[in-house]
């Protein structure tokens, strides 16, 4: 079972700079002989990630959580507290993850480490605009808090640059000045996270251009990473262009073309698992050769999915089986991340100063995990997670972060319709809506207000601004994603990327009661079936996870999924190739605001009162006239 505390003595913890020069001084003791490691660990097999090749019969020699010395069996030439022998098993680096975000696992870093270092992760780069939506000026605070408390697994974190999404949502902010305090305070910081709003980027006009520049110019000036988010820029022009901004990366390349033309405009290729079989296929046909431009990226993963399905060691598996070498897989999750990110010093493979993370495999082929190591010391057995788990008590600032201000009701999510009028013309988008219009729908007027028409798959949606105390709320219609039964909603403060409480449902009245439900627990999800609560998943921290094993939060989501299988779901089937009837769990990201998305729905502002703006032009527009 997991422990509570780890020995001081067996890791380095946060890195810090002076932390950092008294550490690697005493490495070179021990490289030397001149004091003795605290474990030397025997291998038959070590994949070396800098040549792709393996050394046999090798010894590590670790200290205070790092590599002090690597070479062949008996050159090492001081002593060791320990001498551990693995035969059988061959080693290789620590998994990493290039784009992660821990928010989308939905369990708090401490939770996250009991779950993906089983699995073959011992660091993470944290895109954190998630978290930093909610919560900006605790960014570093939250993301290290594990790591300082015992956890081993290693997060860097990338601040989020999408604060907010885009200029015509309102609330959390960071700018280049917030950037330049992230990255002084601490050298774990890896760069920017993910920048996302190309049209904001890219024209001058823009109200959002200002702010991105100045945190890509920050940093830059710390000569660290500028990540990127090149959804739906397929052509080459933008493609050139988005590469000329020295923005270093993309990871939503959907096609092997895409990838490939991607590369050669020198971006860092990070190829997500929905389409990466057939990435991998088309780019090995297409002739690659040297492959240290791309890795596997995790990017969202729920909590259920890893326990099912794996971490990054599904991706790279799945790399394996579409014909890369295993060699070059591990290479696209230890070693070109590292570079990528400009870790190399302290991860991405096992040599002198990194950290002692390995994964030792009793099947190469199939690349069955027998141990994970991670600063060290062995914390895993097959999936059995024995590594220190701290208890952290998190405080108000990351537990209490739904405000929505008052108690709403029915009327709050009632659309008024024009005097005397007995229909009403109603703006109207479904999920992933990218089209430079709206739809357009004629619907009727009862009682004074517009209405649903589940004939046609139309129902009400609303984004309920959880930060001002205001209780303000957008609401309009959309089409195939709601509940027909009556008085039936559900809503969630997962939403991506602002993370305002979005609602789906049949009834006003159903909708007030399930965000009410949502705000009184903290956040998360709530399920309103014919009138009453008949599920509830608690996302207390941030709204976005939970402070809870991963194997409890799987419980809950289960009964959330049984209850939703009682639901009659409207569906219209939608051109995004991963919309499907049934529970509608993918609305938590469309109401994304990034780029290709044009119309979309989100809080009411100044700006946009009713909510309903195009997210490139910032051009509004009445929900029904």
């Amino acid at each position: 079972m997991p422990h509570d505390t780890m020995p001081s003595d067996t890791m380095n913890g946060e890195i810090t700079t002076e932390g950092e020069a008294n550490l690697r001084r005493d490495l070179i003791d021990v490289a030397l002989g001149r004091r003795p490691a605290d474990t030397l660990l025997r291998l038959d097999r070590l994949l070396d990630t800098h040549t792709g090749l393996w050394r046999d019969r090798v010894e590590v020699a670790i200290h205070a959580g790092r590599v002090a010395y690597v070479g062949p069996r008996g050159s090492f030439a001081g002593t060791a507290a320990e001498t551990v022998e693995r035969p059988g098993l061959a080693a290789v680096p620590g998994l990493g993850e290039v784009h992660k975000h821990i928010e989308s696992s939905h369990v708090t870093p401490e939770y996250e480490a009991a779950l993906v270092l089983p699995r073959g992760n011992t660091w993470t780069c944290e895109a954190s605009h998630e978290f930093s939506n909610v919560v900006p000026d605790r960014t570093l605070d939250f993301w290290l808090a594990a790591r300082r408390a015992g956890s081993p697994l290693k997060i860097f974190p990338l601040p989020g640059s999408a604060v907010p999404p885009t200029a015509w949502e309102h609330g959390a902010h960071l700018d280049g000045v917030d950037q330049t305090r992230f990255l002084t305070e601490s050298p774990m910081v890896a760069g920017l996270d993910e920048v996302m709003d190309w049209p904001a980027l890219r024209d001058r006009d823009n109200p959002a251009h200002d702010r991105l520049w100045s945190m890509i110019a920050a940093t830059w000036d710390a000569r660290a990473v500028v990540e990127g988010h090149a959804a739906g820029i397929r052509d080459l022009p933008n493609i050139n262009a988005f590469a000329a901004s020295g923005i270093a990366s993309d990871h939503e390349a959907w096609t092997a073309e895409e990838a490939f033309d991607k590369l050669q405009a020198g971006l860092f290729v990070e190829i997500r698992i929905h389409t990466g079989a057939e990435i991998v296929k088309g780019l090995l046909e297409r002739g690659l050769r040297d492959w240290s431009q791309v890795a596997l990226a995790t990017d969202d993963r729920p909590a259920s999915e890893v326990l099912a399905t794996g971490a990054t060691d599904r991706n790279l598996r799945m790399a394996i089986d579409a014909g890369l070498p295993m060699e070059t897989a591990v290479q696209l999750v230890t070693i070109n991340p590292a570079r990528h990110m400009r870790l190399t010093p302290w991860v991405g493979s096992v040599a002198p100063g990194r950290f002692a993370d390995l994964l030792l495999l009793s099947d190469t082929g199939s690349f069955e995990i027998a141990e994970v190591w991670a600063d060290g010391a062995q914390v895993s057995t097959g999936t059995t997670y024995t590594g220190p788990l701290p208890r952290i008590d998190w405080p108000d600032w990351a537990r209490q972060t739904v405000n929505v201000g008052r108690a709403l009701t029915a009327e709050d999510f009632a659309i008024p319709a024009g005097e005397g009028r007995e229909t009403m013309q109603a703006a109207v988008l479904r999920p992933f809506h990218w089209e430079d219009g709206f739809l357009t729908y004629e619907l009727p007027v009862a009682d004074g207000k517009v209405q649903r028409d589940a004939s046609r798959n139309i129902t009400k949606f609303s984004i309920v601004d959880r930060y001002s105390g205001q209780g303000a709320v957008a609401r309009m219609f959309w089409l195939g994603c709601g509940p027909r039964d009556d008085d039936t909603a559900l809503c969630c403060s997962m939403a991506h990327d602002k993370h305002n409480i979005w609602c789906v449902g049949s009834s006003d009245a159903a909708m007030a009661l399930a965000v009410n439900s949502c705000a009184e627990m903290g956040g998360g999800w709530v399920l309103v079936h014919r009138g009453a609560v008949v599920a509830r998943v608690a996302y207390e921290i941030a709204g976005l996870m939970t402070a809870r094993p991963a194997e409890e939060l799987h419980a809950e989501m289960q009964a959330l999924y049984a209850a939703g299988e009682q639901v009659d779901w409207l569906f219209e089937p939608s051109f995004h190739p991963r919309w499907a009837p049934g529970f509608p769990e993918r609305l938590a990201f469309a109401t994304l605001t990034c780029s290709p998305w044009r119309w979309n729905l989100v809080a009411p502002s100044d700006h946009a009162p009713e909510g309903f703006v195009n997210v490139q032009t910032g051009e509004t527009h009445p929900v029904v006239w």
